[in-house]
């Protein structure tokens, strides 16, 4: 686990002198250590289990993300390479801005021996959102031919492209239990850093919805505070290295299991620790912190 000072992870130094500093700055956090509950609240909190099903081809149907509605947003940064998975799990696709640009330039690179125009017209955003100063005109067109709904909010400057999409989802499936709604967000991180941090501020301005934001190389949601928290790990697509990282406000109590680097009742803040470089040690992580954390686990390169 990694502070402002300690950068590399315990297991590549073995000298007594390189442990003492690392005790000195970690004095909570021990390698594999049993987690200890947070008495004053562990009794009453409810549990959210998560898990990154969406990056299977299919869900299974005995998986607790089998009765989740997927909404998927698309940015305006490279597209992943699994992107077609994640609109294939959607039942809602919308595309910020100029994130219709890339699925109209990036998509038919996904499918090299098909025909882009029949690549293009196979995945047509249901809704193209924002304050529309990025969208070609072309491409705006050619969407707006095939039926796609075009929704201009440039007189919102007050608020991102993405936290428009997340209000337009929000509002257009009310039926559906926030509990069960998973808003993934392709092209959420990488590019401008001032664009990034936005993007993270969307978890927390919709804390009570799940939101994913997703890159060839990771993804990072947030953790509310009301709940404890069970994160499934997929091995196969997914860690080992991981973070968790205090938001808007100081952790004074974060514990969880599962982790080389384990919390317990840990003060995180930025200026003091932060748990980043941590690796996934066990299928099941718990979390449970008295503050919104965020969670981000590194997604496996294809083999």
């Amino acid at each position: 686990m990694t502070t402002s000072n300690v950068v590399v992870p315990l297991s590549q130094k073995s000298t007594s002198k390189y442990k003492a500093t690392v005790s000195n700055h970690l004095p909570s956090s021990k390698p594999n250590s049993p987690a200890k509950k947070i008495s004053f609240r562990s009794n009453t909190m409810e549990l959210m289990s998560h898990c990154s099903s969406f990056l299977l081809p299919s869900i299974p149907p005995s998986s607790s993300e089998d009765n989740k509605t997927y909404a998927l947003i698309l940015l305006n940064q490279p597209l992943p390479k699994f992107t077609p998975l994640l609109w294939n799990h959607a039942k809602l696709c919308l595309c910020a801005d100029g994130g219709a640009n890339r699925v109209f330039d990036e998509m038919p690179l996904l499918f090299p021996q098909q025909d882009p125009l029949l690549v293009r017209n196979r995945y047509k955003p249901d809704v193209i959102k924002g304050d529309m100063d990025s969208i070609r005109t072309e491409v705006k067109d050619f969407y707006a031919n095939l039926g796609s709904q075009i929704v201009d909010e440039s007189q919102d400057q007050d608020t991102t492209d993405l936290h428009k999409c997340v209000s337009f989802i929000r509002d257009t499936i009310p039926d559906v239990d926030k509990s069960d709604l998973c808003i993934l967000v392709a092209g959420a991180l990488g590019g401008r850093f001032d664009h990034e941090i936005g993007n993270i501020n969307v978890l927390c301005n919709f804390s009570n919805i799940r939101i994913v934001l997703i890159s060839d190389d990771c993804l990072i949601q947030l953790l509310p505070k009301t709940h404890r928290h069970e994160i499934n790990i997929l091995s196969s697509l997914e860690g080992p290295h991981c973070g968790l990282i205090p938001i808007a406000t100081a952790s004074a109590k974060a514990t969880t299991s599962g982790l080389q680097w384990d919390l317990d009742n840990t003060e995180m803040k930025f200026g003091g620790l932060i748990s980043t470089s941590n690796i996934v040690m066990q299928e099941k992580i718990t979390v449970q912190s008295d503050s919104d954390i965020l969670w981000t686990i590194s997604i496996r390169k294809p083999t």
